[in-house]
This record gives C-alpha cells, structure tokens and sequence, in this order.
C-alpha cells in the first residue's frame, strides 16, 4: 500500500489511501484491521467462522462484530475476475520482467489483449 497513488480530477498530490478496501477471510485479522482503521480506511472484510465463535464464546466481553458491508463486497468477484484473467498470461503471473515499469507494461498489453478479445457490450 506504500506505492498506491489515486490522481485527483483536479489539482494537487495524488491520495495515498483508498476509500475501501475489500478482503477476503484470509485477511480478517486484528493487526490488518487495526492498520486499516489507523489510516481511516473502510474494511470490507467477511469474519471467519472461528473467529465469530471465539468473540461469541467470549460473551460481552468479545465485543461487537466488525461492519461488514454485503452489496460492497459483491465488487470484489468482479475484481477477482479480472486478476485471473490476467494471470492467464505467463508473463504477468510469473513476473519474468526485472524491471517495475516493463512489468506495468506487460501488464498494460495483457489487458488490452484481454479488452480486445471480450469486450464489454452495453445495451443502449
């Protein structure tokens, strides 16, 4: 999360931290959570089975779940989609570039390759 840089439409520095974040189960615990909240930033993140057993077993003392916001987290498969799809070029999962900005590169053609191939069609 250190190199994320948003542009702003209008003047000045790019943001250094997104609005939301959406995780999957792996990243639900108390450190990733709390850095997120240290930087204001909104976590999506379901709560494993264990861990609501654990704070429910705890009674009062466990606390209150985590928000969770259920129609923001059905972006993530959308983002999930994409990621695999881009890992289905050998260059951008395997990371054979040495240098950052050909790997971006890579990237870049990877996805035109994809938008030209299954490009999304509207209706009018």
């Amino acid at each position: 999360m250190n190199r994320l840089r948003i542009a702003r439409a209008g003047p000045g520095h790019p943001r250094t931290r997104p609005g939301r974040l959406l995780g999957d189960k792996a990243y639900s615990s108390k450190k990733i959570r709390a850095h997120l909240r240290r930087r204001r930033i909104t976590a999506t993140i379901p709560e494993p089975a264990d861990q609501i057993a654990h704070r429910v077993k705890r009674g009062r003392k466990g606390g209150r779940p985590p928000a969770f916001d259920a129609v923001a987290y059905k972006d993530r498969n959308t983002t999930e989609r994409a990621f695999n799809k881009l890992k289905a070029f050998r260059a951008v999962a395997m990371r054979t570039d040495k240098r950052d900005y050909i790997y971006r590169g890579t990237v870049d053609i990877a996805t035109i390759k994809i938008w030209l191939r299954d490009p999304v069609h509207k209706d009018p």
